[in-house]
């Protein structure tokens, strides 16, 4: 079995998962209200503020906006290929990718020694 056949079935229930935001009972962690309304549809797996809440996803907080937004780009395009990122970034619009990029951007991670 190819590593992209792994990932097949988390793919159905991923998108499920973002497509049922709207009813609200899915994500249990709403972002702030400053947050772009996209941060719904990446916050299932990225979280709000970019720390990743899947073992596959990476986090996307304080990275930088101009790779962020060339990566959806990607996604959208098909260049770069994932069964679930280049589903949502396919909705997204040039202004929806440059907010999101700028959103995430702008999340910041503190780091902190162990005692």
């Amino acid at each position: 079995m190819g590593q992209s056949c792994m990932y097949r079935p988390w793919a159905g229930l991923i998108m499920a998962s973002v497509l049922s935001l709207g009813a609200g009972w899915v994500c249990a962690q709403q972002p702030p209200a400053a947050a772009p309304p996209a941060v719904q549809a990446c916050a299932v797996c990225h979280g709000v503020q970019g720390l990743s809440l899947a073992p596959d996803a990476p986090h996307l907080a304080g990275q930088p906006a101009f790779y962020l937004s060339a990566q959806l780009r990607a996604y959208r395009s098909g260049v770069r290929r994932h069964e679930v990122m280049g589903v949502i970034a396919k909705g997204l619009g040039d202004a929806d990718i440059d907010v999101l990029a700028r959103w995430y951007a702008d999340q910041r991670i503190r780091l902190e020694s162990a005692p």
